[in-house]
């Protein structure tokens, strides 16, 4: 099901269908607002001339995908997260409240 940006001052749906350059100029303000109160959007991509140009995303998403980025970039970070997945994998996980206890917390 295809949602486009309404021109209403009411809260824009988004879905997968592209928006134009033109309409997004009109709708920023409005776009920017719905993205940063509705997470679950995502992305909304953004085309000029049928091509898309632009990525729109709210802060916090952008903040994510860049810490991310950091993290999958760091080798070091990268081993230690898969020798913990594996120690999981593998059953030699602890329990969380154990954890916390022997922590002392």
């Amino acid at each position: 099901m295809a949602h486009a940006l309404v021109k209403k001052r009411s809260r824009p749906t988004f879905g997968r269908a592209p928006l134009a350059m033109a309409e997004a100029r009109k709708q920023l303000p409005l776009l920017a607002e719905t993205l940063e109160k509705h997470p679950e959007f995502g992305a909304v991509k953004i085309t000029k001339r049928g091509k898309p140009v632009l990525a729109v995303l709210s802060w916090d998403l952008y903040e994510s995908v860049v810490e991310t980025m950091e993290i999958m970039s760091d080798p070091e970070l990268m081993a230690a997260f898969r020798q913990g997945v594996k120690e999981i994998e593998e059953g030699k996980a602890i329990p969380l409240e154990q954890f916390k206890r022997e922590l002392g917390l």
